[in-house]
């Protein structure tokens, strides 16, 4: 591997997605992506007795799936890195004690899924390993319950609130020649713009995911059309408006090759405020729809910037701003 620019790790050895798992909660199922899911639950209790294990649940199944549609065991995987929102990523700590393969948590809020690919990819290039699991999780009440009000209070919420998606993502990077090759990975840096609403991630997020996509870019001597799609995580309709805005303003003509995995996963007119948020909406989101469409050759080449707010409930109380930021993997069609 090789460092590119400033932020950029170019890969020398093929590294693909070997396969893949998403389960996913009632609202997801019910959203226009909904058929792309490997398996969805029709409460969000998922058939556990608290929303946390039930988020438990969703990595786990999604791992189990994972590991099935590769024809792999356990055994075979020689490094596990995941994370997850709730309180020193409690869902992955547990769901590693029962893999029982090494283990590196990782946190970067809805990010994460996107951090632990490119710490995977790493690992697997410099020949550390040869084959990494990554997976990330989010729960709706799980969520509401750590960093806003309970669900039960009814508290009213404005058009710029995001929905955290309810489910579980795996994917299996390897050695192993598949239909997806990561060829490139920029580590984002924190960008603060000054956000203070929780209910308003998007917004505070939006320059991140500009700022890493513009290095990309700049870093790997591209213009914006040397992908067919440009996908960021979660930054819902308010965050999307805003980061167009940013690349109308420094002329990047980003066009129709750009969408939001928030925006996409719900009907968001009908279902979810501004769109989908949390760890697993960008990973269910890409796992499923976004590579179906690259096995389909619908499109050749991806990036993929998931982005994250980097804040909790106590910095909020004390109305600190909230930093964020985005870290992007480019992934092309294997011919």
């Amino acid at each position: 591997m090789k460092k590119v620019g400033e932020q950029t790790i170019v890969f020398d050895n093929d590294i693909y997605v070997e396969s893949v798992g998403t389960v996913v909660g009632p609202k997801e199922r019910q959203g226009p992506l909904g058929s792309s899911f490997d398996r969805a639950y029709g409460d969000l209790y998922c058939e556990e007795q608290s929303w946390e294990l039930a988020e438990r649940r969703l990595m786990k199944e999604a791992i189990t799936i994972c590991l099935e549609n590769g024809g792999v065991s356990v055994q075979d995987v020689d490094l596990f890195i995941a994370g997850d929102l709730l309180n020193q990523t409690v869902t992955a700590n547990y769901v590693a004690s029962e893999l029982n393969v090494p283990f590196l948590g990782v946190f970067s809020a809805c990010s994460t899924i996107t951090e632990a690919m490119l710490v995977a990819a790493t690992f697997i290039d410099g020949t550390f390993a040869r084959r990494v699991l990554v997976a990330t999780s989010s729960h709706y009440g799980a969520a509401e319950r750590q960093f806003r009000f309970p669900t039960t209070i009814g508290v009213q919420k404005g058009e710029s609130a995001s929905w955290t998606v309810t489910g579980g993502a795996a994917a299996l990077l390897s050695t192993t020649r598949s239909p997806f090759r990561i060829r490139s990975a920029t580590i984002g840096r924190v960008v603060d713009s000054g956000v203070t609403d929780p209910l308003d991630m998007g917004r505070a997020m939006a320059p991140a995911a500009f700022t890493t996509i513009k290095q990309h870019l700049v870093d790997c001597g591209l213009s914006l059309q040397s992908y067919d799609v440009i996908v960021t995580g979660d930054l819902g309709k308010v965050g999307s408006n805003e980061f167009k805005s940013l690349c109308d303003d420094a002329n990047m003509n980003i066009g129709d090759r750009y969408t939001d995995c928030g925006v996409l996963i719900y009907d968001a007119e009908q279902q979810a405020f501004a769109g989908g948020s949390g760890c697993a909406c960008c990973a269910v989101v890409t796992y499923s729809y976004f590579l179906r469409q690259m096995k389909e050759k619908k499109i050749n080449t991806m990036l993929v910037v998931a982005t994250g707010a980097l804040f909790n409930s106590t910095m909020v109380k004390q109305r600190q701003t909230i930093p964020a930021i985005a870290h992007a993997i480019s992934i092309e069609a294997v011919i």
